[in-house]
């Protein structure tokens, strides 16, 4: 498990994580949204999103995200992204399609910022538990946007996963949303809602029901 973690784009797991505040400075309620990014924020292809140019965003997107942060949940992007692992293209790439990503969602609303982006570089024979099915980017992401919030010194952050994270807090108002079955079995192995979306409308499909 330990060699298998789950990844940020430019920086180490456990590099310290800051977070701008929620809109109006309302205040974090406990609860996330572990987002699936292709088919929830962005437009899928069966052949990959291979470059910042390819991404779309998916309708209303970024009012969605927005919506989510106004109601005082962080939104956590988790994102399996084999392609590093089958060396179609590096961790660089990533990171700026990330870096369009981010960039769209707020040319669209301001609002809509993406709390942290994690992604899974690993190939699914691996059964790495950072790639979903398996939770570990939800654990990773809970842990790592807990700690930020707490204010704490990051010298002192320990990240744990599976069976040696013990100090597990409950995530009654935190979901997964996702356009596939292996973003559900992810949820519900972390121990929160899932709830499925259409992967041609994405996250605006669903999230009345997120935020019920």
């Amino acid at each position: 498990m330990l060699e298998h973690l789950p990844c940020r784009d430019r920086v180490p797991i456990d590099a310290p994580l800051e977070l701008e505040p929620l809109p109006g400075l309302v205040p974090w309620s406990g609860s996330i949204a572990y987002l699936d990014r292709d088919g929830v924020l962005n437009r899928g292809s069966p052949k990959y999103i291979n470059s910042p140019s390819e991404l779309v965003l998916l309708p209303n997107a970024a009012e969605a995200v927005a919506k989510a942060r106004r109601s005082g949940m962080r939104v956590a992007v988790v994102t399996n992204q084999s392609p590093i692992g089958r060396g179609l293209w590096g961790v660089e790439n990533l990171a700026a399609i990330h870096d369009r990503l981010r960039t769209l969602l707020l040319q669209t609303d301001e609002d809509a910022v993406l709390d942290i982006i994690l992604h899974s570089p690993y190939l699914p024979h691996q059964n790495a538990w950072a790639r979903k099915p398996n939770p570990g980017m939800l654990e990773a992401a809970r842990q790592l946007l807990q700690y930020a919030e707490s204010g704490l010194d990051w010298s002192n952050f320990n990240i744990r996963f599976g069976k040696n994270w013990t100090e597990r807090p409950i995530e009654t108002g935190s979901v997964m949303v996702g356009d596939r079955e292996s973003d559900l079995i992810a949820g519900e192995a972390h121990g929160v809602r899932s709830v499925m979306c259409p992967a041609e409308e994405g996250i605006s499909a669903v999230i009345d029901d997120i935020l019920d």
